[in-house]
Protein backbone atom coordinates (compact mmCIF):
# COMPACT_ATOMS: atom_id res chain seq x y z
CA UNK A 1 0.00 0.00 0.00
CA UNK A 2 2.81 2.16 0.96
CA UNK A 3 4.71 1.73 -2.57
CA UNK A 4 1.38 2.17 -4.53
CA UNK A 5 0.60 5.75 -2.50
CA UNK A 6 4.22 6.69 -3.00
CA UNK A 7 4.37 6.10 -6.66
CA UNK A 8 1.28 7.87 -7.07
CA UNK A 9 2.43 10.68 -5.41
CA UNK A 10 5.57 10.71 -7.40
CA UNK A 11 3.40 10.43 -10.91
CA UNK A 12 1.37 13.10 -10.36
CA UNK A 13 3.98 15.79 -8.80
CA UNK A 14 4.53 18.48 -10.88
CA UNK A 15 7.76 20.72 -11.98
CA UNK A 16 8.57 23.11 -9.47
CA UNK A 17 6.02 26.78 -9.78
CA UNK A 18 3.42 24.43 -11.41
CA UNK A 19 -0.10 23.62 -9.43
CA UNK A 20 -0.69 20.11 -8.26
CA UNK A 21 -2.77 18.07 -9.64
CA UNK A 22 -4.66 16.77 -6.73
CA UNK A 23 -6.80 19.00 -4.36
CA UNK A 24 -5.08 20.10 -0.76
CA UNK A 25 -7.80 17.63 0.53
CA UNK A 26 -6.89 14.76 -1.38
CA UNK A 27 -3.05 15.45 -0.78
CA UNK A 28 -3.88 15.72 3.08
CA UNK A 29 -5.59 12.22 2.61
CA UNK A 30 -2.87 10.52 1.48
CA UNK A 31 -0.51 12.05 3.80
CA UNK A 32 -3.03 10.58 6.68
CA UNK A 33 -2.87 7.17 5.20
CA UNK A 34 0.97 6.89 4.80
CA UNK A 35 0.98 8.28 8.57
CA UNK A 36 -1.76 4.66 9.43
CA UNK A 37 0.30 2.80 7.86
CA UNK A 38 3.76 4.03 9.45
CA UNK A 39 1.69 3.60 12.86
CA UNK A 40 0.62 0.26 11.77
CA UNK A 41 4.30 -1.24 10.49
CA UNK A 42 5.44 0.17 14.11
CA UNK A 43 2.76 -2.02 16.59
CA UNK A 44 3.94 -5.36 14.44
CA UNK A 45 6.90 -4.72 15.11
CA UNK A 46 6.98 -4.26 18.64
CA UNK A 47 4.55 -7.08 18.86
CA UNK A 48 7.27 -8.95 17.38
CA UNK A 49 10.26 -7.25 20.07
CA UNK A 50 11.76 -5.32 16.97
CA UNK A 51 13.17 -2.45 18.41
CA UNK A 52 12.83 0.70 16.08
CA UNK A 53 16.92 1.38 14.59
CA UNK A 54 18.20 3.69 11.96
CA UNK A 55 19.96 2.11 9.40
CA UNK A 56 23.73 3.34 9.94
CA UNK A 57 26.78 2.44 7.97
CA UNK A 58 29.46 -0.45 9.30
CA UNK A 59 32.12 1.99 9.03
CA UNK A 60 30.78 4.58 11.11
CA UNK A 61 32.03 5.49 14.53
CA UNK A 62 29.01 4.66 17.35
CA UNK A 63 28.13 7.56 19.10
CA UNK A 64 27.42 6.14 22.02
CA UNK A 65 29.06 3.40 24.18
CA UNK A 66 27.19 0.60 26.05
CA UNK A 67 28.77 -0.15 29.44
CA UNK A 68 27.84 -3.57 30.90
CA UNK A 69 26.74 -3.41 34.61
CA UNK A 70 25.06 -5.61 37.78
CA UNK A 71 23.06 -4.07 40.21
CA UNK A 72 23.33 -6.91 42.28
CA UNK A 73 26.82 -7.73 42.89
CA UNK A 74 26.77 -4.93 45.54
CA UNK A 75 23.81 -6.37 47.16
CA UNK A 76 25.96 -10.04 47.32
CA UNK A 77 28.82 -8.43 49.04
CA UNK A 78 27.23 -6.53 52.02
Amino acid sequence: MRKVLTAVIRDTTPPPGMRHPLTDTTIQDMRVCLGMITARERELGDEAGETAQRPYYTDAQPTSTVVPFDLNKDKDQK
